[in-house]
């Protein structure tokens, strides 16, 4: 039996979406933006740097959220999401997840480790943890740990992404896993949502297509590049960071770089400074293989809309 989505995540929401959590790209006004859209919106805790503190993005996020309600009762905001990085040599971790607590966020998202502590805090102010797996051995791990539910990074998601196929992946957790599931890997589509659903999870995760949006912290010709690009542009590898991603082609060639033959990293030198490098991030673009079914760079809410008339019709057609 699948369990329905917990109530606290159910408020405002439009679609069975989460946006995706994007290193240095979603910012304050992506989130909003997204949560005004109805689906539930996040953003990296480590984004807030140097004089953008995370304590102030809460604080603003809150703010505007409420006000959107207070302004719109027929139709409130959906809940928003912070990613941690659980990485033991994080030094943010525990700063981050007090001011997390401080503003109860409803869901943290929890990567690069699953940790017991950090999901008994989250749970004493009521919040859920999703943390990301890309495989068996992880999701068993994340459960027996605490979490309430698992992000299943697919094949062809972009960023930090594992290598199965969401298919295989899905029906092997749902075999065992009753609880909350979302699934990302190449979803930009309405019918991809409905797709995912139809495979067993709760929620389709979107990040490549939101970074194609108005509000996202991504330079013009990155967002051009997800308009422009299709899934043979998106190249695997560990190089940059020590875990495997996926990443777009022309980035890395504008660094020198040849696509088609990068060495390999050494997954045990992974660390969380390497993981986490602004710079590497800012060179080398991430992006999953769905930015095929992306056009336009368009205002977030948008892109919401047009999903939604996507599902509604996925879903007609079905009927």
């Amino acid at each position: 039996m699948i369990l329905p989505i917990p109530a606290q995540l159910q408020r405002g929401l439009r679609l069975p979406v989460i946006g995706a959590p994007l290193f240095i790209i979603s910012n304050p006004d992506l989130v909003i933006a997204q949560c005004k859209a109805g689906i539930i919106g996040s953003m990296p805790s480590l984004n807030a740097r140097g004089e953008e503190r995370l304590e102030d993005w809460l604080t603003r996020i809150t703010q505007e959220l409420a006000a959107h309600d207070a302004a719109h009762p027929e139709a409130p905001a959906a809940p928003y999401a912070v990613n941690l990085i659980v990485h033991r040599s994080n030094p943010r971790l525990l700063e981050d997840l007090a001011i997390c607590q401080r503003f109860k966020v409803p869901l943290i998202i929890t990567s690069l480790g699953a940790n017991e502590e950090v999901n008994a805090g989250v749970h004493s102010w009521g919040g859920l943890v999703f943390h990301d797996v890309i495989n068996q051995r992880f999701a068993h791990k994340a459960v027996e740990k605490g979490a309430d539910g698992l992000i299943l990074v697919a094949a062809g998601a972009g960023g930090h992404a594992g290598a199965q196929s969401p298919f295989a992946l899905t029906a092997e957790t749902r075999a065992w896993f009753d609880g909350p599931i979302a699934l990302s890997g190449a979803i930009a589509t309405g019918a991809g949502i409905l797709a995912a659903q139809a495979m067993g999870a709760d929620f389709a995760y979107l990040g490549s297509a939101f970074i194609a949006t108005d509000e996202a912290r991504a330079t013009a010709i990155y967002k051009q590049g997800i308009v422009e690009g299709t899934a043979a542009d998106i190249v695997y590898s560990n190089l940059f960071t020590g875990v495997h991603g996926n990443y777009l082609r022309a980035s890395i060639v504008a660094q020198g770089l040849d696509p088609d033959n990068l060495p390999q990293s050494d997954p045990s030198a992974m660390d969380f400074a390497k993981a986490t490098d602004a710079k590497a991030w800012r060179d080398i673009w991430g992006a999953g293989q769905g930015i095929g079914s992306v056009h336009d760079v368009l205002p977030a809410q948008k892109l919401v809309e047009r999903l939604a008339v996507e599902y509604a019709a996925a879903r007609a057609a079905l009927s």
